[in-house]
């Protein structure tokens, strides 16, 4: 929470005017009286710091771009989103190279992808043979990867995830 004014609690401020200049160290009823004088708020901006730092300047203008900062810095956030790549254990060779082009693609945008080996009736039963065919298509990926989660047997077959280093 922003203290302002008479809001603030602390007894000596590090006070900051609105040109950016420091004004010095000054006692709370001396800072706010330079406020007053100027036609301006006292805003608290760094209360934990110490001597705790008040800046002068509009409270509305301040808020302002407190609320634009946090929109910017929102919009420049990427999300990691999880994609997933099925394969089959019986995908011809020019499919695996496709769908490898298509996994460098996901982490070259910076997403984090989930590998999926579907097996089908008696495939079920050769586990070793699958996640061989699993290792071998991940050495067809860009070997700037890391393996996130190793390849693990679950439901319908074999996933595991990787992500760019």
């Amino acid at each position: 929470m922003i203290r302002i004014n008479e809001k603030i609690i602390a007894t000596e401020l590090l006070v900051i005017d609105e040109a950016g200049e420091k004004v010095g160290v000054l006692p709370l009823a001396e800072a706010l009286a330079l406020a007053k004088e100027k036609g301006l708020d006292l805003i608290e901006v760094a209360p934990m710091a110490n001597p705790p730092v008040a800046k002068i300047m509009n409270f509305d203008k301040y808020r302002y771009q407190e609320i634009k900062k946090q929109k910017k810095q929102r919009a420049q956030q990427k999300v990691q989103e999880l994609k997933q790549v099925r394969i089959s254990g019986r995908s011809a060779q020019h499919d695996l190279e496709v769908k490898a082009k298509r996994v460098d693609e996901f982490l070259n945008e910076g997403n984090l992808v989930e590998i999926q080996l579907t097996l089908k009736g008696r495939e079920k039963a050769h586990k070793d043979w699958a996640k061989q065919k699993l290792l071998d298509f991940i050495k067809m990926i860009n070997p700037e990867h890391k393996v996130i989660l190793e390849p693990r047997y679950g439901g319908r077959g074999f996933s595991m995830q990787v992500i760019k280093k």
